[in-house]
């Protein structure tokens, strides 16, 4: 399969690179896995990419945005951050993946077990990571069950995946909220901006749109 071409970029629409991503994922789960020449499209992408979608995810070794979704070399835009939240770096690689290389579809994709989650459900505390945790513990105060404190921690897995779906829905208002490109670009319908849960047992994206 080549990779992807200015032209084929083109025809693509928000909703058919969405479409694109759920296939692919569905490969994926199925073991039908698209047979790619990667050396061939390194070679196809030298003088060019024209990626689809941009995909802001986790760093968690399990969750690569280019093998859940099935894709080859030059059709995402993969931002990797623990947590997968937003801060004005990440901001302006959306703005530049969307509005000038031409990606159709924006997903703010959290998993399952989040680690980054689970230290902010404990309120960790450890050299620079304390400073990420900060930004992730507004979604753990957002989800308000259980009321009960003890069962608010990492220990409790419903309530680590209730917050990394919180935290998603939370990055996706700060993503319009934050960047007028990207809202204008929305709500003129060149782009589409969803939410997505990995499952880290299944291999499953549920999307939130």
């Amino acid at each position: 399969m080549k990779a992807h071409t200015k032209d084929t970029q083109a025809i693509m629409t928000p909703q058919t690179s969405l479409s694109a991503l759920k296939e692919g994922n569905e490969r994926f789960l199925n073991g039908n896995q698209i047979s790619r020449n990667l050396n061939a499209q390194v070679e196809e992408t030298s003088t060019g990419q024209y990626p689809f979608a941009t995909v802001l995810h986790c760093i968690d070794s399990r969750v690569s945005a280019e093998h859940i979704f099935d894709q080859g070399i030059g059709d995402l835009f993969s931002i990797r951050i623990a947590g997968n939240f937003v801060n004005e770096d990440i901001l302006g690689s959306m703005e530049f993946a969307c509005k000038l290389a031409g990606t159709k579809v924006l997903v703010v994709l959290g998993h399952t077990a989040c680690g980054a989650v689970k230290g902010a459900c404990d309120h960790a505390r450890m050299g620079n990571l304390t400073s990420l945790i900060n930004k992730l513990e507004p979604a753990v105060e957002a989800v308000s069950s259980p009321a009960d404190e003890s069962e608010r921690t990492s220990a409790n897995i419903d309530f680590v995946n209730a917050v990394a779906a919180k935290n998603v829905e939370m990055t996706i208002e700060d993503i319009r909220s934050k960047s007028p490109i990207l809202k204008e670009m929305e709500d003129n319908g060149e782009i589409k901006i969803v939410g997505g849960m990995y499952d880290i047992a299944t291999g499953k994206v549920s999307f939130y749109a």
